[in-house]
């Protein structure tokens, strides 16, 4: 009979009158995530792990997930953890199976997602003699986790997993990686999972600076031209609901990142849009013309002030609000850090401004919103709809309409389909808006959102995706059959590599190297072929019916493969090396 997660812990914290009975590496693994409350694993078995598989196999309580590919598992695992805030978990053998989870691993690394990656080892007798199926996990991993673990020893295994989940978890929060060698796994030991750890030498801060704290709240409230620039650190720390009563507060004009879309809603009237690359007219405007600037969880990085030397050309006063003191002055050199968690900050930040007698200068206030009106009037996510061919954007749009009164939750591959994605549909609650934003990685749409179906059972779970991103892993289409997933897959399919092709098009003289799509498969049979439903979508007046079959066929995966003009491509535009402010509005302007 299996144990619940509490009584686990009181059976693991407990002081015996006898010692306690000794469990094998495998039986002390599992019985650690269960104390941790893990309800599903995605993974893939291989010689190295198999006396982990077994004692999965013992239990009910985690669900493991048999994904097709381990890239897959790390990224399911991820979209769990994106759409739910908990700490996602994969299991993969060792060699292949570690170096096939490592794109996803670098995925989660890159958006700071909290993730445990249990990998296979060989035997400790073995490692550094190239064994079949060997490789260093502990050195290939170090760039790109928040940290990993060697398990030498079965006695140091439960201490170990409490430490990577703790670790993952908290500061800013990121992948770790636990390498379990065969022989550990099989190994006893007494069995004892501490409810609490403390690390000397990770201790993150999170209660934020006084002094800092008030030093901001009087350049924000002496400002005449504020804006408030939002990442995905916003959405890590749950501190969304204090974001929005800062913004009303304050009065300001905000914007978010690609990564933290959802923190402030889509209708808010404060909201400009995302800025960046890709970002409106009026976000990237505002951006560089503000005189105080306070970024919350951001980082500055090149896709959204562009080339650094023509930001700082501009003078403006900047605050910035991070967990991660490595983030700071890191790209932009600022003026008050503010090192604490997101949430705990924004909360004491609200209460200075509260209690301050002062209020920002509603005239100079009302002139700087005259100004960034007059951005918002450019109209620049305009396009042109001659009603003969699907425009990718209108897609969007209608698919927004269709679900924006419901809950929805939209994950994307990356490419033209991701922009217009984050451009066209207006999210308006965190954790709804699944992309790999850092790394940008393809293939990852389907994989998160089976993750997030699992997670979310009762919610519309749609994949944004292309003809190119889509074939990277569908062959998940089958572990969405198996496990009863019932995901909606959009591919905008223009039959190029879209973003490859507008880039050539732009910077390439139009010699499109290797980005067209030939021999594409029927995606309709492929679809049917793996037991779900296929849709094709030629002509602009079949989409909404296409998006409102799909969205009534409740539990079935349906795949739309929807035929988009293949000229379109994404705008607003700022080339590698230019301002953010050097947008290109329209093709036209070339």
């Amino acid at each position: 009979m299996d144990m619940s997660a509490a009584e686990i812990k009181r059976a693991a914290t407990a002081q015996p009158q006898t010692p306690p009975a000794e469990l094998n590496g495998s039986e002390i693994l599992i019985r650690c995530l269960q104390a941790e409350g893990v309800k599903y694993v995605w993974g893939y078995p291989g010689g190295a792990v198999l006396y982990i598989y077994d004692e999965l196999f013992k239990q009910e309580s985690i669900r493991h997930v048999l994904v097709r590919h381990e890239q897959a598992a790390a990224h399911a695992a991820d979209g769990y953890a994106r759409a739910t805030g908990d700490v996602g978990v994969c299991l993969v053998t060792s060699g292949p199976g570690v170096t096939n989870a490592l794109t996803g691993i670098a995925t989660a690394y890159m958006d700071s997602i909290p993730m445990v990656i249990i990998t296979g080892q060989v035997p400790t007798p073995a490692i550094g003699l190239d064994a079949f199926q060997e490789c260093d996990t502990v050195g290939i991993t170090r760039p790109v986790v928040k940290h990993n673990f060697l398990v030498k020893d079965v006695r140091d295994l439960a201490l170990t997993v409490k430490k990577a989940f703790h670790i993952a978890r908290t500061g800013r929060p990121g992948p770790v990686v636990i390498d379990i060698p065969k022989d550990v796994s099989i190994a006893t030991a007494p069995f004892h999972y501490p409810e609490t750890i403390e690390m000397r030498s990770y201790n993150p801060v999170r209660k934020g600076h006084g002094g800092q704290i008030r030093k901001a709240v009087q350049l924000l409230l002496q400002a005449r031209r504020p804006y408030i620039y939002t990442g995905g650190g916003v959405i890590a720390a749950e501190a969304s609901a204090e974001l929005r009563e800062l913004i009303d507060l304050l009065g300001s004009p905000c914007t978010s990142t690609l990564m933290g879309l959802g923190a402030i809603p889509g209708s808010h009237p404060n909201f400009l849009g995302m800025l960046g690359m890709h970002g409106t007219f009026e976000a990237n405007n505002t951006m560089q013309h503000c005189d105080v600037l306070l970024a919350v969880g951001a980082r500055f990085d090149d896709r959204v002030i562009g080339n650094t030397a023509d930001f700082a050309k501009v003078e403006r006063r900047i605050i910035h609000i991070d967990i991660d003191p490595s983030s700071i002055s890191k790209r932009v050199r600022v003026d008050i850090p503010i090192v604490g968690d997101v949430k705990e900050v924004l909360q004491e930040l609200i209460a200075q401004i509260r209690a301050a007698q002062a209020r920002p200068d509603a005239e100079a206030l009302a002139a700087w919103w005259g100004q960034v009106d007059g951005w918002r009037k450019r109209r620049c996510l305009g396009y042109k709809d001659s009603g003969q061919v699907i425009k990718p954007q209108a897609v969007i749009e209608k698919l927004w309409q269709l679900t924006r009164d419901r809950e929805t939750y939209i994950t994307s591959d990356v490419g033209q389909h991701q922009m217009w994605a984050a451009q066209y549909y207006r999210f308006e609650e965190p954790r709804r808006w699944i992309n790999s934003g850092g790394l940008g990685t393809m293939g990852v749409g389907l994989p998160f959102a089976m993750g997030i179906k699992l997670a979310k059972p009762d919610a519309d779970v749609f994949c944004i995706t292309g003809e190119g991103s889509i074939q990277m892993c569908i062959q998940e289409l089958s572990t969405c059959r198996q496990y009863n997933t019932p995901v909606k897959i959009i591919s905008l399919n223009n039959r190029y590599l879209g973003m490859v092709r507008q880039w050539q098009e732009i910077q390439y003289g139009g010699r499109y190297s290797h980005s067209y799509m030939d021999a594409l498969p029927d995606f309709v049979k492929l679809a049917e072929a793996y037991g779900h439903v296929g849709l094709l979508v030629e002509k602009p007046g079949d989409v909404e019916g296409a998006l409102r079959e799909a969205i009534s066929l409740k539990d079935r995966t349906v795949f739309l493969d929807v035929r988009t003009d293949p000229t379109e491509n994404v705008w607003p535009m700022v080339q590698a090396g230019k301002g953010i402010t050097e947008m290109l509005l329209r093709s036209e302007e070339l």
